[in-house]
């Protein structure tokens, strides 16, 4: 996420939200993301949605994370150097991706929430993630967030590589575990029904 941040080539449409909102406010884009991923999980309650130790993870480890990268990481000038930035931004993330859905501790509160609106309306998953991406990507464009080749990149790509990925990464957990963490969320071998969308 700091990788696609400081390429200033495109952000992936969540980021782009997180990113407007971070500019209209005195907050850093990674307690943007906490903020924003609290009140998504709040989302979750009529929903009927579980968290799980990975959803509250994910709420708090990434912005702080990002924060912290975006401390220490320069921002390039020349644009091979900012490409390399965005190709390393999104292969990264779809490795993360795959990492902590493959391990089975529950959906972040994005997946969360798409999961349980198809639940609840019937709707495809595609057509839920779709909807939900773009509005997002809407509302950080107008309020700023940056869109670019690398939003598209990350469109493009997102799901083919965590496809590929998450078989290399998911943990078999017994079949209890896996009842337990998926009961309204994501599950390793749907991933690609939804993730290209992103």
């Amino acid at each position: 996420m700091a990788l696609l941040i400081e390429s200033t080539l495109g952000l992936d449409p969540w980021d782009v939200l997180h990113q407007g909102i971070a500019i209209w406010t005195p907050m850093s884009i990674g307690i943007v993301t906490i903020l924003v991923g609290a009140v998504v999980l709040l989302a979750w309650i009529p929903l009927r949605q579980r968290p799980g130790l990975g959803t509250v993870s994910n709420v708090v480890v990434i912005g702080l994370a990002v924060d912290a990268s975006l401390w220490f990481l320069p921002q390039p000038d020349a644009l091979a150097l900012r490409a390399t930035f965005m190709v390393a931004g999104v292969v990264l993330n779809a490795v993360a991706t795959a990492a902590y859905i493959g391990a089975w501790f529950g959906p972040g509160p994005r997946d969360g929430l798409m999961t349980g609106l198809v639940a609840r309306t019937g709707g495809s998953v595609r057509v839920v993630r779709t909807s939900i991406e773009m509005t997002v990507l809407a509302v950080g464009w107008l309020l700023g967030g940056t869109v670019g080749v690398g939003t598209v990149l990350y469109a493009v790509s997102i799901g083919p590589l965590v496809h590929a990925l998450l078989p290399r990464l998911a943990v078999r957990p017994s079949s209890y575990e896996a009842k337990r963490s998926t009961r309204g969320g994501i599950e390793p071998s749907d991933v690609h029904a939804e993730a290209p969308t992103a």
